[in-house]
């Protein structure tokens, strides 16, 4: 599917394109299904393009298939099932990923559950683990903890033994959070600050994840432990701040945060081989698991972004491709 008119009023048409061509490392995949994630929203609004060289198609993350493999592929071969993530061009029946992040699909997931993990373990082990630098007996702030990344970032606090804290919309999401073993907080009731600080008997938290941005960022300030840390992996509620800079200085606290699609090839690889060896064995082992809101077919695309938009899923929103896989 390929953007037509980037911006506010864009539209995903169907076109037909030749496979993309392998380089050595490469893998071709028949693609079942496809993560929808921000980023694809933001790109088809105009406002986040692919990195050089990448597919100028839609999507990050997707599974399927192995058809082809190119060169050294750490021994991917044709008809494994595997899901990954790529610079671009998941809005598609066929895809071209680097075997060096693809990652092998245990038998008890679904194609469909398989393609909403790529991105959120890439951006929780680079934000949550490497930058947040989560620690057993720590309590954490995770905002949207029902959102695609969310619900993933939840389970992977809790298996690393910290508390968790999680902002939802609604009822029925605060019902999800707290299945999910968080403690839910409801912004739109209270305070945030206020909230925050009577669940932890006001001595508030060592890690915030955060993807509200500007409009929170004082009172993240205050809500923050000494050595505190602030990541900041989206800018929903804006991107600029008048900030006082002293709490900062008093509490020694870290503010980091990064994009995923912008980081090096290196560094990429670098975070794939750190999954591996440190979330994808609680996905084989089912510790981790992903919540599927809803399934689109791939033609559908337009209409499953618009509902993405919205922000009332829970879980992740995933597209199908009208193929079966191999």
């Amino acid at each position: 599917m390929a953007i037509e008119a980037p911006g506010r009023s864009f539209r995903l048409v169907p076109i037909e394109q030749t496979p993309p061509a392998l380089t050595p490392g490469d893998v071709l995949i028949r693609v079942a299904a496809a993560g929808i994630n921000r980023a694809d929203l933001m790109q088809c609004r105009g406002i986040y393009p692919p990195p050089p060289g990448a597919s100028e198609l839609p999507g990050l993350e997707l599974s399927g298939t192995v058809m082809a493999a190119s060169g050294d592929t750490a021994n991917l071969k044709p008809g494994d099932r595997v899901c990954a993530l790529v610079e671009g061009g998941a809005y598609a029946e066929i895809a071209k990923a680097r075997a060096s992040r693809c990652f092998l699909i245990p038998d008890h997931l679904s194609f469909i559950e398989a393609a909403s993990l790529p991105e959120a373990l890439f951006t929780l082990r680079s934000n949550l683990i490497e930058r947040g630098r989560l620690a057993r007996g720590e309590t954490v702030l995770i905002h949207g903890g029902t959102s695609g990344i969310g619900h993933l970032a939840l389970q992977i606090a809790r298996a690393l033994g910290a508390r968790v804290l999680a902002t939802v919309g609604t009822e029925s999401k605060a019902k999800v959070a707290e299945s999910l073993g968080a403690s839910a907080i409801q912004y739109r009731n209270q305070p945030l600050r206020d909230q925050v600080l009577a669940l932890t008997e006001g001595r508030g938290v060592d890690l915030i994840l955060d993807i509200i941005g500007a409009s929170y960022l004082k009172a993240h300030l205050d809500l923050l432990k000494p050595k505190g840390r602030l990541v900041i992996i989206g800018l929903q509620g804006g991107a600029q701040s008048h900030m006082d800079l002293l709490p900062i200085l008093q509490k020694r606290l870290t503010i980091t945060g990064s994009t995923l699609r912008d980081q090096s090839p290196q560094e990429k690889d670098a975070l794939s081989e750190a999954i591996q060896a440190s979330l994808w064995p609680l996905v084989v082992h089912g510790t981790l698991r992903p919540m599927i809101d809803s399934t689109h077919p791939l033609d559908q695309a337009n209409e499953a972004l618009s509902s993405f938009s919205q922000g009332l899923h829970s879980g992740k929103m995933v597209l199908t491709m009208r193929h079966p896989p191999l």
